[in-house]
């Protein structure tokens, strides 16, 4: 029997976190390509008519201030909305369903529709963090779960090529955070400490998936990553649970590894990198209290689609719809692709 290389050889990793398998086969990268190809990121020129811009009207009416840095308003087209009617109980519990309430924001990094959180200063990009810690707090105080999330590139379905994000506060535990809030507190019962602690001193000590470091934040790809150049951020001192917890060195050297991180993304083919991002931490709502989720560790999360160059994507199709998640290189082999990239951005070269 041959020895087992895992860049050659396909086999399946385990997700403590999510309680999931994914199918990790690098011997795919070989296969040629001649499959859909998507328009290069850097092509799309600002449009004048963008409703995020500054002074802009928007599709109900509304004209937005001439703000200077970041700005927040209600998203006109909410999924969620405050009130809405409870649906009749059912009696059969094949056909359940149960109320969903919320209230959905859309978030302004920047005036500029040309500027991208790698293009903007680490101060900028502070501001940024800033407005999403107040955001959970105002919310956080009505709401179970604020899911704070950026979907970058017409590829992710961006429909607005600005630099924003949408927040989508909810009276119910969406799925995703539903299943880490079962899985940390399951290992902080047995072990007494949160899972992603632990996994963080194991991936620091291995130093094998780290893409980028700071004396803050480490951003590296998980052992268990799905998505080709998926990274995690994850704070290095302390236990924050949610955002409102960090200090204000956390928020700097956080503005400061986004930065670092989305730039070696867009270097790693030369374009604007699309991606969607968002933050997990602990759920919130009128009842919860610093410190009272020790299971949980805030982290963040980026899932770019991209997987061989700036025009081929990956895509969850097939299997990985009817079984399960599966990727084309190993965690290691991204990891150091995105090590290996340069630090300052392909734009502000000389």
């Amino acid at each position: 029997m041959a020895e087992f290389k895992p860049t050659e050889h396909q086999h399946v990793r385990y997700n403590p976190l999510k309680d999931e398998w994914v199918l990790v086969s690098p011997h795919r990268c070989q296969r040629p390509w001649s499959g859909q190809t998507e328009a290069d990121q850097d092509e799309q020129a600002p449009d004048p008519m963008n409703p995020l811009l500054p002074n802009a009207v928007r599709s109900n009416g509304q004209k937005n201030p001439n703000y200077k840095s970041t700005y927040v308003f209600p998203n006109d087209f909410p999924a969620l909305l405050e009130r809405v009617p409870e649906p009749p109980a059912s009696e059969n519990s094949l056909f359940r369903s149960a109320a969903a309430k919320g209230h959905c924001r859309v978030m302004c990094f920047h005036p500029d529709s040309t500027m991208t959180i790698p293009l903007m200063t680490v101060d900028e990009i502070l501001a940024v963090i800033e407005q999403w810690v107040n955001q959970i707090v105002e919310l956080g105080r009505r709401y179970t779960w604020v899911q704070i999330f950026e979907n970058k590139g017409a590829v992710m379905g961006c429909s607005n090529p600005h630099p924003h994000c949408q927040i989508w506060a909810s009276s119910f535990l969406p799925n995703e955070p539903r299943v880490k809030e079962r899985t940390q507190k399951e290992y902080y019962l047995q072990h007494k400490r949160p899972m992603l602690a632990d996994y963080l001193k194991q991936e620091m000590e291995k130093k094998e998936r780290i893409v980028v470091q700071n004396a803050e934040w480490v951003a590296l790809v998980p052992y268990w990553a799905v998505w080709p150049y998926e990274t995690i951020l994850l704070p290095i001192n302390g236990r924050p649970q949610r955002l409102p917890d960090l200090t204000d060195e956390q928020k700097r050297c956080l503005a400061e590894i986004m930065k670092e991180l989305t730039t070696r993304y867009d270097n790693l083919f030369k374009c604007s990198f699309p991606y969607s991002m968002g933050w997990h931490g602990a759920p919130t709502g009128p009842s919860k209290t610093t410190g009272d989720s020790p299971h949980w560790l805030l982290h963040g999360i980026y899932l770019p689609p991209l997987l061989r160059s700036a025009t081929v994507k990956k895509f969850m199709v097939g299997y990985e719809m009817l079984a399960q998640s599966q990727r084309d290189l190993t965690p290691e082999q991204a990891a150091q692709k995105l090590r290996e990239c340069d630090a300052v951005h392909y734009k502000c070269k000389k």
